[in-house]
């Protein structure tokens, strides 16, 4: 009876908004009172299921565990479907909710995680009128070419492919044009939303969700500055040969509209690609472990969204060497670690909810590194890993070296940094020798020696 009454209520604040509708531009679910309406009654629909589902069976029970299962599930499908029908912001969130498999039941992330392949496109003359509105020319006057379907699209904005008047090919990012004017109404919601539900669950302890909303969403909608931080990651790493960030063209980018260079290649993770065109597997794990462990111990500034359509790889037809190409550059976080890792160390020992937000991002970001590691059967190598303990190894000493005023003291230290450089190096041999041929044939001798002196 009362779901039946919460549907019709959402039913009933979908009608009041339709009569609006006439425009082509307008989207009778961009209008406030039918969103509310249907955050409003997922959210009551979601809260109910767990009240009644679970009340009267014994907790602990194989009966118990079952039943929370399947509430599980079937709140996380209403979440996915109102992240769906509500777009923009919603889908951003869930798309973050899919990505904690360190925090949420697996029922939640395995449903969760489709939103990232069913991000909303804009029409043709939606994307013209952000253009003409944030560059005051038309497509025509600014492109020789254009192409009408995106190369990929994401909650908050979607990339074309086009051709400048002067022959250039670059990649145009354009943010979905209602997201702006939606995002913060949609993130007072979500915040009125979960403070009731957590009052009725006080052991809720999602509230952070909406807090890193407030913080990163207004700097991911803000193009200029997604430009600023690829020119800032570019600088910092420039040293890496292998890495290739594109060129932002600022005479044509406004805080809606970002015009970059085209660069193309394969996925990070699509190791037949890489075998397709004779790029080296184990030397794109190594250099991308050289990377995220440069930024993460050496520079505190980190590229928080390495997943796989982020990060593409292509072997350089004049030199034969593979670059990284590393795109969206709207996420970075400003961490702590590079000047006072040891802090962080008791934290880690706790529940993964007292971590330190900024350290949820960087798991975040270590999952996604795995999961390409995996995909592209390097972690047995353990390339990453070795680079990131160099790193470390290497930003620690730095900081003991500017602490210290002993001449002796700063001596010892090097030292020990370069005998546990020296260690890694040794032990990054021994892995080699053991997965090569000739370790094997090694191994099998010393093998057959024992055996022959028993």
């Amino acid at each position: 009876m009362a779901r039946r009454a919460l549907k019709l209520a959402s039913l009933a604040a979908a009608t009041s908004g339709i009569y609006l509708y006439g425009n082509k531009f307008l989207d009778p679910n961009d209008f406030g009172v039918v969103r509310v309406g249907r955050a409003i009654t997922t959210t009551a629909v979601i809260t109910y299921d767990y009240l009644t589902s679970l009340r009267s069976v014994p907790y602990g029970s194989e009966e118990y565990d079952f039943l929370k299962s399947q509430v599980h599930l079937r709140s996380a499908e209403r979440l996915r479907e109102l992240c769906c029908a509500n777009r923009g912001t919603f889908i951003k969130v869930g798309q973050h909710l899919g990505a904690l498999d360190y925090l949420l039941p697996e029922e939640y992330t395995r449903t969760l995680k489709v939103l990232h392949s069913q991000a909303p496109q804009s029409t043709r003359q939606e994307i013209e009128q952000v253009i003409r509105e944030d560059l005051g020319k038309e497509i025509k006057e600014l492109f020789l070419s254009f192409e009408d379907t995106p190369l990929g699209a994401a909650s908050l904005a979607q990339v074309h492919k086009a051709v400048l008047q002067d022959g250039r090919t670059v990649a145009v990012k354009i943010q979905h044009p209602k997201v702006r004017a939606q995002s913060s109404k949609d993130i007072l919601l979500m915040e009125v939303l979960l403070l009731v539900v957590k009052q009725i669950f006080p052991d809720f302890e999602f509230m952070w969700l909406v807090e890193e909303a407030k913080k990163n969403l207004p700097l991911e909608l803000d193009f200029l500055n997604e430009g600023r931080n690829a020119e800032k990651v570019a600088h910092m790493l420039k040293n890496f040969e292998f890495l290739k960030v594109p060129r932002i063209y600022w005479e044509l980018s406004t805080r809606r509209v970002l015009l970059m260079e085209f660069m193309e290649g394969g996925q990070v993770n699509d190791r037949a690609y890489m075998e397709r065109n004779g790029i080296n597997v184990n030397e794109i794990s190594r250099n991308l472990g050289k990377l995220y462990s440069e930024m993460i111990f050496v520079n505190g500034f980190v590229h928080c969204d390495p997943h796989p359509g982020n990060v593409l790889v292509k072997k350089c037809p004049a030199s034969g060497k593979a670059h990284i190409i590393l795109l969206d550059h709207g996420l970075y976080q400003d961490v702590e670690i590079r000047s006072n890792a040891a802090a962080y160390l008791p934290q880690i020992t706790q529940l993964l909810n007292n971590v330190p937000r900024q350290m949820l991002l960087l798991l975040k970001t270590n999952d996604l590194l795995r999961g390409i590691e995996s995909a592209l059967h390097t972690r047995a190598s353990a390339s990453s890993f070795l680079n990131m303990s160099r790193c470390c190894i290497r930003a620690v000493s730095t900081y003991q070296r500017s602490k210290s005023h002993s001449l002796y003291r700063r001596a010892q230290i090097s030292l020990t940094e370069a005998l546990s450089l020296w260690q890694i190096n040794l032990y990054e041999l021994f892995l080699w020798l053991k997965g090569s041929q000739l370790g094997n044939w090694v191994i099998a001798l010393l093998s057959q020696m024992h055996h022959s002196m028993y």
